[in-house]
């Protein structure tokens, strides 16, 4: 079974900060890179941050640099987002997906290498 399951999405004000943690299940979580996206109704599903399977690469959005860090626990097989300055533009259902793939540098903001998916966590920001 390969499971991805999201968690610490919540109801902010702006200016706020959330953890939010993706933890995997049922495969070599060493193997896979991690997507982090974000859609909100009526958008497009955009890419937040990306991490490679070591960690030795990530890449980040625009949209969120300076703001959301991205780091990787691969001995609790969990990927976290830490968002901090969080704005009302950050409103959105925030999913992680994984692509396998042992390289240390594969790392892409596009869903479509993807094919495990969570079922999301809502993020609220609003005064």
């Amino acid at each position: 079974q390969l499971q991805l399951v999201e968690s610490g999405g919540d109801l902010v004000q702006p200016g706020g900060s959330l953890n939010l943690s993706c933890v995997a299940s049922g495969f070599t979580f060493d193997y896979y890179a991690i997507g982090w996206f974000r859609q909100a109704p009526g958008k497009e599903r955009e890419g937040v941050s990306c991490i490679s399977s070591t960690g030795q690469r990530t890449y980040t959005a625009d949209s969120v640099k300076g703001r959301h860090t991205l780091s990787r626990d691969n001995a609790k097989n969990t990927v976290y987002l830490q968002m901090n300055s969080l704005k009302p533009e950050d409103t959105a259902l925030y999913y992680c997906a994984a692509h396998r793939n042992p390289s240390s540098n594969f790392c892409a903001l596009i869903p479509q290498p993807y094919y495990s998916w969570g079922q999301g966590t809502q993020v609220t920001v609003s005064s």
